[in-house]
């Protein structure tokens, strides 16, 4: 895959970011030179190979999968300036 100078102007516009015309040809190479990277790890024979959260062999932390309120209700409500019934009273937005 390869970028051409109207994909690098598109892709700064998308990212909100200001480049100068100057610089589209440095950031072109960039691009380019950044995804012949992730091609080329596209190739490396991961087959069997288990997935890891560290470098250290570990377990990761598991807690139920329950749904609560967390145990401190009135003190989330303390910070609502109106509350109704134990819940967020908000003004009514759409007629």
């Amino acid at each position: 895959m390869s970028v051409d100078a109207d994909t690098v102007r598109r892709i700064a516009h998308l990212a909100r970011i200001a480049v100068a015309e100057e610089e589209v040809e440095h950031l072109r190479g960039e691009l380019n030179a950044i995804l012949a990277f992730v091609e080329q790890l596209s190739q490396a024979n991961v087959e069997g190979v288990e997935p890891m959260t560290s470098v250290i062999p570990m377990e990761m932390k598991k807690r139920p999968d329950k749904v609560t309120d967390g145990g401190i209700r009135d003190d989330v409500l303390k910070n609502a300036p109106e509350t109704e019934e134990g819940f967020f009273l908000v003004p009514k937005v759409v007629e």
